[in-house]
């Protein structure tokens, strides 16, 4: 594989934090032409992957190449690195640490919080890490995982866990995993968790499974191609109407004794910050 040059490619601005962030590009790490694409697309975040997506023989290659691109300091991206049980991860984080294009970690098939830690330890302070829990495992570790000082955000790798687990593509199945890594997000005061990615085509089933996303609270879904980021960027964006009827509460004057009245308008409040994040 040779160095990934990005001179020819007009690289999206993008705007968004990352504790904010709706749609996580994955795109594999020895795949230069995809890799363009990802950084063309509309996605918020994109991440090079160097776990999954590269055969074991291919990632030292496709590693190099990462450092490259990442040395300049003119592109930034997050890296999916592999899991901290693996040889390739210790390589993983030695060469990534201090590069000045890496805008952060995804680290791979987290199931203990000392994960987390030993792969800060090797990166410099205060880098973004974002747990990706993918078993059994690691769900059950979900809360002590969000609680590490380093962790950043979880996402779900719902493929892994489905395989891991038997569970079926399926809401009711998903539901579990899902909002636990929900409600141990909240619990750690971390921004929502980043969903598992929809491998189908269809763009109804994307939507689909983005609204089960939403439902139990998460507040981003991993990405397989650049068209998918569109519409997840849109369903996790309050649309126009929930962002006016948001502003008209917030300009009336609170109504005494309703107990109602703080919920609601922390809900509005929520909504017309999101709007002005994604604006």
């Amino acid at each position: 594989m040779t160095s990934l040059d990005l001179t020819a490619v007009s690289v999206r601005t993008r705007t968004v934090p990352f504790e904010h962030a709706r749609s996580w590009l994955l795109v594999p790490a020895d795949r230069p032409e995809r890799i363009s694409a990802a950084f063309e697309s509309h996605a918020d975040v994109v991440v090079i992957d160097l776990e999954d997506a590269v055969a074991l023989d291919a990632k030292s290659s496709a590693r190099d190449a990462v450092v490259d691109l990442l040395t300049s300091g003119d592109v930034k991206a997050w890296v999916r690195i592999n899991d901290a049980t693996t040889l390739a991860w210790a390589n993983d984080v030695a060469a990534l640490g201090g590069l000045p294009g890496l805008a952060g970690i995804m680290l791979a098939k987290v199931e203990d919080g000392d994960h987390v830690d030993a792969t800060s330890a090797r990166l410099p302070a205060h880098a973004p890490i974002v747990a990706l829990i993918e078993s059994a495992v690691g769900i059950e570790a979900a809360t002590s995982i969000a609680r590490r000082f380093a962790t950043s955000r979880l996402a779900f790798g719902s493929g892994d866990f489905r395989r891991d687990t038997d569970i079926a593509d399926d809401p009711i199945g998903l539901a579990y995993p899902r909002t636990r890594l929900t409600i141990a997000s909240r619990a750690a005061r971390l921004p929502g968790p980043v969903d598992g990615p929809t491998r189908a085509v269809e763009r109804d089933v994307l939507i689909a499974q983005t609204s089960d996303a939403i439902t139990v609270g998460m507040s981003g879904r991993l990405c397989l191609r650049p068209e998918q980021t569109v519409d997840v960027n849109s369903a996790f964006t309050p649309d126009s109407d929930s962002v006016a009827a948001a502003r008209r509460l917030l300009a009336t004057e609170p109504v005494a004794g309703d107990p109602s009245e703080v919920p609601r308008r922390a809900a509005a409040l929520k909504i017309v910050n999101l709007a002005d994040v994604y604006s």
